[in-house]
C-alpha cells in the first residue's frame, strides 16, 4: 500500500479563517471592543445521544482539525473580503495578525466515546476558543458520524469480508473526502476515491460500471476486453443483462481463458436482484467451474442491516461495497455534537436549560475511562482537571438514585494534550493505525453496548466535585439572572 504522500484531509485551498459563521466574528469583535479579548475560555465539545439508535461512536477527524487549526489564519484576500462588512478597522488589524495559540486536549483519533463526557477540551483567550467553534463542530460531528457508521457496518459484515467506500458519487460535495477517510478509521478496508486514497496514502480499487459492458457490442466482448486491459485484477460486473443465464456464464468463459494464460479472475460484482439468492446462485455455478477462488462482491444500497441480514441467510458473499447509505449516514444524517463554554475569566461558567440533560457541566474537566478486571470497559468517569482519583461517579440527572463505588477499577486518561501553542503536540498516525485502535478499543466495549437494537447505556458519570460543582455554578446562575 502507497505511503501518504501528502496528508491532505480536505481540499480546501487558504483562507482558513473563513471556514467559519459569521456570528463567530461578530462575536470576537464584540470581545475585541470590550477589552476582553485577552480574557482566559475554557469550550468542551460534546455529544447528546448517539446516532443510529446504537450504543457508542467512534471519534474521528481529529487530524483534519489539527491540520485546519494550524493554517488557521486571515491573509490579505481574507482581510479584503471582511473590509466589505462593517468590521471596525482596528479588530481587522487584530485578525491580521491572528494565529491559534490555544490548548486542545482530545482522545486518540479511533477512541470509542459516549454522550455527555467532554471530548475536546479547547483553552485558550475567549475569541481563539470561540471562533474556531464552526470549525471542530462541522470536522468532528461528521467524521465521527460516518466512523461510527462504518463500524457498524464492520460489525455487522464480520471481520473477514472485505469492506469497500463506493460513496464518492453519492456524498455532499467534498464531504466525500472526509467520509472515505472516516470510513477507514471505522472499519473499512478500501475507498473508490482516487484523492483521498493518494492523500492518505490507502488502497484504491474499481472495476468496471454497467455503461462500459453497454459500450460493446455484447458483454463477452466487454469482459474480454477488461481482461485483456487488467488480466491480474480483473473484476466482471454480471448484473447489466442477465445475471444468471448471461453475465456469470460469460465471466466463467472469461475466468477459463484467463487460466490459460496463466493469470486468474479476481471476483464478479453483483449491483441489483435479490443478492442473497444471486450469490448463493453464483457460488455454485462458479465453484461447479472449479473456480473457487472467484470472490462475489456485492453492491447496491448496501448498509449494516442489509449485510447482516446476507450473513443470516448464509449468502457467500466476500466483499460489500457501500457507498449512499454511508457517506451520507443515511438513517441518520448529523451527529448533535455541540460547544459550550464551561469557563471564563476567573470561574467556571454553563448553560441553564429547563431540560436538565442540556446543562452542561463547568470547569476544567478530566474523563477517566474505568476499566474493570478481564480489561473491558466499565464506565467513565468525569472530574475536575486537577481533582484526585474518583471513587464514586453519580448519574448527571438522577445523582440521589445512582451513585457507583468505582474506587476498585482501573483507569486510563481519556484526553490529552495534543496542541499548544500553535503547534501540534503528538506523532500524526495514519488512518489504518486508527482503525486498528477503533478496533482494540471496541473490542473493549462490551457486546451490549454494541447492539443494533436496544444497546445497553453506558455509564457516563459525575464525580462528587464536580457534581457538587455544577449544582452551585447552576444556583449562582439562577441567582444572577433574577437579579
Amino acid at each position: 500500500m502507497p505511503e501518504s504522500p501528502h496528508r491532505a484531509s480536505t481540499p480546501l485551498g487558504p483562507h482558513e479563517g473563513l471556514y467559519t459563521d459569521l456570528y463567530q466574528l461578530t462575536m470576537a469583535q464584540g470581545h475585541f471592543a470590550e477589552g476582553r479579548a485577552d480574557r482566559e475560555a475554557c469550550f468542551d465539545y460534546f455529544f447528546r445521544s448517539n446516532p443510529f439508535d446504537g450504543g457508542y461512536v467512534v471519534f474521528a477527524g481529529l487530524d483534519t482539525a489539527l491540520d485546519l487549526l494550524e493554517s488557521f489564519e486571515f491573509d490579505d484576500e481574507a482581510i479584503a473580503y471582511l473590509e466589505t462588512f462593517d468590521f471596525d478597522d482596528a479588530f481587522l488589524d487584530y485578525l491580521r495578525d491572528f494565529e491559534f495559540e490555544a490548548e486542545v486536549h482530545a482522545p486518540r483519533e479511533g477512541e470509542v466515546v459516549f454522550p455527555l463526557e467532554p471530548i475536546v477540551r479547547v483553552e485558550g483567550d475567549i475569541i481563539e476558543s470561540q471562533i474556531v467553534e464552526t470549525l471542530l463542530l462541522n470536522v468532528l460531528n461528521f467524521e465521527s458520524l460516518i466512523a461510527t457508521k462504518a463500524s457498524r457496518m464492520r460489525q455487522s459484515a464480520g471481520e473477514h469480508h472485505k469492506l469497500i467506500d463506493f460513496g464518492l458519487r453519492r456524498a455532499q460535495g467534498f464531504g466525500a473526502v472526509q467520509a472515505s477517510r472516516a470510513a477507514i478509521i471505522g472499519g473499512f478496508d478500501a475507498t473508490s476515491n482516487v484523492w483521498t486514497a493518494f492523500h492518505q496514502g490507502l488502497e484504491a480499487t474499481g472495476t468496471q460500471a454497467h455503461a462500459w459492458i453497454q459500450s460493446f457490442d455484447s458483454e463477452l466482448e466487454a469482459f474480454r476486453a477488461y481482461a485483456r486491459t487488467f488480466p491480474d485484477r480483473t473484476i466482471l460486473l454480471v448484473d447489466t443483462y442477465d445475471t444468471l443465464e448471461s453475465g456469470i456464464p460469460n465471466a466463467i468463459q472469461v475466468a477459463r481463458e484467463l487460466e490459460q494464460e496463466g493469470h486468474r479472475l479476481k471476483g464478479i460484482r453483483l449491483d441489483s436482484g435479490d443478492l442473497a439468492y444471486l450469490a448463493g446462485e453464483a457460488r455454485e455455478m462458479l465453484d461447479e467451474a472449479g473456480l473457487e477462488y472467484v470472490d462475489i462482491a456485492v453492491s447496491n444500497q448496501l448498509d449494516e442491516h442489509v449485510s447482516r441480514s446476507l450473513r443470516d441467510q448464509g449468502a457467500p458473499i466476500d466483499v460489500f461495497g457501500v457507498g449512499t447509505q454511508l457517506v451520507t449516514a443515511y438513517d441518520c444524517p448529523a451527529l448533535d455534537g455541540v460547544y459550550k463554554l464551561s469557563w471564563f475569566g476567573d470561574e467556571p461558567r454553563l448553560k441553564l436549560s429547563e431540560n436538565p440533560i442540556k446543562i452542561n457541566f463547568p470547569g476544567r474537566k478530566r474523563v477517566d475511562r474505568l476499566i474493570d478486571d478481564e480489561g473491558q470497559f466499565y464506565g467513565d468517569a468525569v472530574a475536575l482537571e486537577d481533582e484526585s482519583p474518583v471513587e464514586h461517579i453519580y448519574d448527571p440527572s438522577h445523582p440521589d438514585v445512582h451513585n457507583i463505588d468505582v474506587a476498585h477499577y482501573d483507569r486510563e486518561p481519556l484526553l490529552r494534550p495534543v496542541m499548544e501553542g500553535g503547534e501540534v503536540q503528538i506523532d500524526r498516525r495514519s488512518v489504518e493505525t486508527c482503525r486498528e485502535y477503533a478496533h482494540r478499543r471496541l473490542d473493549q466495549l462490551p457486546d451490549g453496548h454494541k447492539r443494533f437494537e436496544h444497546p445497553h447505556i453506558y455509564k457516563v458519570g459525575l464525580s462528587g466535585d464536580l457534581l457538587a460543582l455544577r449544582d452551585d455554578v447552576v444556583e449562582r446562575t439562577r441567582e444572577r439572572t433574577q437579579e
